[in-house]
């Protein structure tokens, strides 16, 4: 795991407890401990409400495709053994208006289409940090 050639999150204050959570397996989100808003990527304070106070709570890890994009050529040389590939626009059954943003590790690059239900996994890419990916929903 130390010699992972790809770019890494570097987690700052406002993101770190996401990158904790994803190392203990759980999908978590930043949200408003006022109105309750849920937000990503973390920041210090809520959009809607201005509020400086938030909590961390636990998602499903579930969503569906909204949409994806092929990548060819890679944008960076560390990604070149695996172009073409997938990144996926996930929506999350949580809240619909979540996308995250992330790689997809069991679908085909010409099997992909809006709409298709995944599920979060955890990728330990290096012993401090675990990415979140997506792949099709087992359950």
């Amino acid at each position: 795991m130390t010699d992972y050639a790809k770019p890494l999150p570097y987690p700052d204050a406002d993101s770190a407890p996401y990158w904790q959570w994803a190392k203990q397996r759980e999908l978590r989100m930043q949200r408003c401990a006022d109105c309750h808003q849920v937000r990503f990527p973390p920041r210090p304070m809520c959009p809607a409400c201005n509020s400086q106070r938030d909590e961390w709570v636990a998602m499903s890890g579930t969503g569906t495709i909204y949409s994806w994009i092929i990548v060819h050529p890679p944008v960076l040389p560390a990604f070149a053994a695996e172009a073409p590939y997938a990144v996926v626009l996930v929506q999350l059954d949580d809240d619909p208006g979540l996308r995250l943003v992330g790689a997809v590790s069991d679908i085909a690059n010409e099997d992909l289409a809006a709409g298709i239900p995944v599920e979060v996994w955890f990728d330990d890419v290096t012993e401090e940090i675990t990415l979140p990916k997506w792949r099709r929903r087992r359950a």
